[in-house]
């Protein structure tokens, strides 16, 4: 009774000393016959992204557990997890974003650290941001944002034209990043470059990207007159990306991604989904109902919707995306091989490699 007396006290008073670790629940038993496989990421804003990830390879003998590693009071973030390859192993996974060392490829010191390692897995697209923005993915996050199915704006029109229109700015600051010279076309600057200001959903955004090209075009010129040295590197280096998969049309998907979402998806959304609200209470104000009748629907629809930032954080709706599919491999490559090992080493009753697969292919515990 006192136990129950003082959590109801502590969540009215915000001085009341707070649990420790031994008076708060204890983790559920685990199962087992799994293999616990810690997996580590960037950051706490990480956790659900790749835990949605690794929902789809659950199976009877390894549980993934995510987490953000304690290193005391050392910061958390990629450097961290690059330092950990070392203890890295089937029992230990690293997880990060790619930011441009997918791109680089061997080309700088991180890019070869992060791609030698077979424990760390990368987005390939630059952060998980870039997967929550899956452009044919954001008309689904505007319907259950406001509860309206109504298809009123491309969205993967839009996002490759855009792509096509800043790629020469993105080569610019790509570039200069590999070549350890972002002083030439700093992340602020690309920013401020390819961010849009406004959206005019008549003819998919013509107007809006129209606006764009004249500020990129300027931009473009003006590193072009001051950097003349660079043009025909930057070239080949473009060649270079276009083998990694970088193409004028998907170019977003591999820029920076808060850029992407503050600057760019978040905007197009929030104009969208004013349209579709908008148009969903013309429609409840032009029925036949009246009244109370009338009061009550508008007050179901508007308590029905939800935020768009949060339904964006919460979108899982990019795993048709191919560089996706990149990163789904490499996690089945290391599922069969860690339970090969596994099954070699007795950790597996099943006798018959059938067996397995077939508890793998169906799930079963």
């Amino acid at each position: 009774m006192a136990k129950k007396f003082r959590e109801k006290l502590r969540k009215f008073n915000p001085f009341t000393r707070p649990m420790t670790l031994d008076e708060l629940p204890k983790p559920l038993p685990a199962n087992p016959d799994q293999r616990l496989v810690k997996v580590y990421v960037e950051g706490y804003e990480d956790v659900a992204f790749w835990r949605g990830i690794f929902d789809h390879f659950q199976n009877p003998y390894l549980r993934f557990e995510i987490s953000v590693p304690d290193r005391g009071d050392l910061p958390k973030g990629k450097k961290v997890l690059l330092g950990m390859i070392p203890q890295a192993s089937d029992e230990l996974l690293l997880c990060v974003d790619s930011d441009f060392d997918y791109l680089f490829h061997n080309s700088t010191e991180q890019s070869r650290e992060l791609l030698s390692c077979d424990r760390m897995f990368h987005t390939y697209a630059y952060a998980t941001e870039n997967y929550l923005c899956y452009a044919p993915s954001l008309h689904n996050v505007c319907v259950r944002a406001t509860k309206n199915d109504t298809r009123i704006f491309d969205f993967e029109r839009f996002m490759a034209d855009y792509s096509r229109i800043i790629y020469p700015l993105f080569l610019w600051y790509a570039y200069s990043a590999q070549q350890e010279s972002e002083h030439i076309f700093t992340l602020a600057d690309f920013r401020a470059s390819v961010r849009l200001n406004f959206l005019e959903i008549e003819h998919n955004g013509l107007r809006t990207l129209a606006w764009l090209r004249r500020n990129v075009a300027r931009r473009d010129q003006a590193l072009r007159e001051r950097h003349a040295e660079m043009i025909e590197p930057k070239r080949a280096f473009a060649e270079k990306l276009f083998r990694r998969g970088v193409t004028p049309e998907n170019t977003y998907l591999f820029m920076h991604g808060h850029t992407l979402m503050d600057n760019v998806v978040i905007v197009l959304l929030n104009t969208v989904c004013e349209k579709l609200r908008e148009l969903s209470i013309a429609k409840i104000t032009a029925s036949s109902k009246k009244g109370v009748a009338l009061k009550n629907e508008m007050s179901n629809y508007t308590n029905s919707l939800r935020s768009i930032r949060d339904v964006l954080l919460d979108n899982e709706n990019y795993t048709k995306s191919p560089l996706y599919k990149r990163l789904e491999r490499d996690i089945e490559r290391y599922i069969a091989r860690t339970i090969w090992n596994m099954k070699r080493n007795g950790e597996i009753r099943d006798t018959s490699m059938i067996g397995i697969i077939h508890k793998l292919r169906t799930g079963q515990q």
